[in-house]
């Protein structure tokens, strides 16, 4: 294991490096939280597919396939559809907004009175999204170093606080594209075959697997109906992902930079029902799925070989956390800390809007690491988060994206009856219950719609302005600091 642990000791060495350069390039609000909106097609590709692709898609998704077979690629692959559908049909819009979150943008389109109840829904995300992710390090770390949760949780959390809050977008980016490397090397081009070869190739797995294990829909089609409303529809207004699409350097990279990493998850789901299939013929009585990744990789893989995919899991893990969690300082900063106190403060030095994001992105990172020690169904957490993104959000901003007539009422409507229903239902149905999303996105449309439709129609100027905006045609959000004269 000496071999394993000099490769996981480098490649987190590395990951604080970068941290470190990326804080030598974050002299402004926009590089530090949208990496200065000039990332190109491959930097961007790589780096949105990280973010998206995270423990969940790769120790979940090898136990899913694990427990169902084939079909258990489907909750990646509904991550993947929803990438592509936002890249095809949103992303150049909402590059060309010029904005740093999703409350930001509520407020252009609907006269500047949307953002504080969408910024805490947006919050409550981000930080839950944050949090599932910083658990996993425990899975990780105890697979390579037999240690205590806590202790796994802090180490792999303090890792990643560090490098986001000395960087920023620009630490997160270049350890995003060191991150999506490792993991096509670890996952794709190592695990993969390795896991079909140990497991006697696709023939001795259909013998000795049930036929519903290579049944494309054994999953369940309500599974599937689910997985497409949360996880599709969740990827079209996540925070996490459009902070990604406001690094754009055009409209033709966020939009065909973004289907390149949609179609990579869609591989990438496949590949994790593939090992997760080959795990269940190697050992068929595991006590959790979730344990699948970690006993193949630590029985069935050479030494060396083993560090380079455990350093992809952790890959996984560090690109969704640091990403989360840029969100949630972002989203804390700007969309509520800002309005709560009643403006948004320009400061004639750029330098103090970066510290300033600094000392959130610490704050926000610490509690995450206390809130991830504090919980212990990651499941739960990850269902809580989409079912409040979905149910509250989706409806409000898809409305404005897509409807003139949505109004400021509808849409505040719309969130606070949406993330009330979804919080209720949950309460009653149970957490991980399919009607909380169903019937909470249901209540959000209906709400937006009817009020809507009694209220005034949203002022002619705002939507001029509105339409300016997303044709690119205006200056960025006043929120962003204006250069010292030169």
């Amino acid at each position: 294991m000496a071999v394993d642990y000099t490769v996981i000791v480098i490649y987190l060495a590395g990951m604080l490096a970068m941290g470190w350069w990326g804080m030598r390039r974050a002299k402004s609000k926009s590089e530090f939280l949208v990496a200065g909106r000039r990332l190109g097609p491959a930097m961007y590709s790589g780096t949105m597919a990280a973010i998206v692709l995270g423990g969940a898609s790769t120790i979940g998704g090898v136990g899913l396939g694990y427990q169902y077979g084939l079909s258990g690629a489907w909750m990646v692959f509904t991550i993947g559809l929803g990438l592509l559908a936002l890249s095809v049909f949103f992303s150049a819009r909402i590059a060309r907004l010029k904005v740093y979150t999703v409350s930001e943008m509520l407020d252009l389109r609907y006269g500047g009175r949307a953002g504080l109840i969408s910024g805490v829904v947006m919050w409550a995300y981000t930080l839950m999204l944050a949090v599932t992710s910083t658990i996993a390090y425990a899975t990780i770390f105890d697979v390579l170093f037999d240690m205590n949760r806590t202790v796994a949780i802090i180490l792999g959390g303090s890792i990643v606080v560090a490098y986001s809050t000395l960087g920023g977008m620009w630490s997160i980016t270049l350890t995003d594209m060191v991150q999506f490397v490792v993991k096509t090397i670890g996952v794709l081009l190592l695990l993969l075959p390795i896991a079909v070869v140990k497991a006697g190739g696709f023939s001795e797995m259909k013998a000795k697997l049930p036929t519903g294990y290579f049944d494309p829909l054994g999953i369940g089609g309500e599974t599937i109906f689910t997985y497409l409303l949360i996880y599709t529809f969740g990827m079209l207004i996540g925070q996490d992902i459009w902070q990604r699409v406001f690094t754009a350097g055009s409209d033709r990279t966020a939009k065909w930079g973004g289907t390149v990493a949609g179609t990579y998850c869609l591989v990438y789901a496949l590949a994790g029902a593939v090992i997760g299939t080959a795990a269940k013929v190697l050992y068929p009585k595991l006590g959790s799925p979730d344990d699948a990744f970690a006993t193949i990789v630590k029985d069935e893989l050479p030494v060396g070989v083993r560090g380079v995919v455990l350093a992809a899991a952790l890959a996984a893990v560090m690109s969704t956390s640091s990403g989360a969690l840029i969100a949630c300082a972002t989203v804390a900063n700007n969309d509520i800390w800002s309005r709560l106190r009643g403006a948004v403060r320009r400061s004639e030095e750029e330098h103090d809007e970066v510290r300033g994001n600094r000392v959130f992105i610490l704050i926000m990172g610490l509690g995450v690491i206390g809130t991830a020690i504090a919980i212990n169904n990651v499941v739960e957490a990850l269902t809580v988060a989409y079912n409040l993104l979905v149910g509250g959000l989706l409806v409000p901003i898809l409305g404005g994206l897509l409807w003139k007539r949505g109004t400021a009422q509808g849409a505040l409507a719309s969130v606070v009856v949406g993330g009330l229903a979804v919080v209720g239902l949950m309460a009653g149905y149970g957490i991980l219950a399919n009607e909380p999303v169903y019937y909470g996105l249901l209540s959000s449309l209906v709400a937006y719609v009817a009020v809507s439709l009694a209220t005034p129609a949203t002022d002619a100027a705002v939507l001029a302005a509105w339409r300016e905006r997303l044709a690119g045609r205006a200056p960025e959000a006043v929120s962003e600091p204006v250069p010292a004269p030169q």
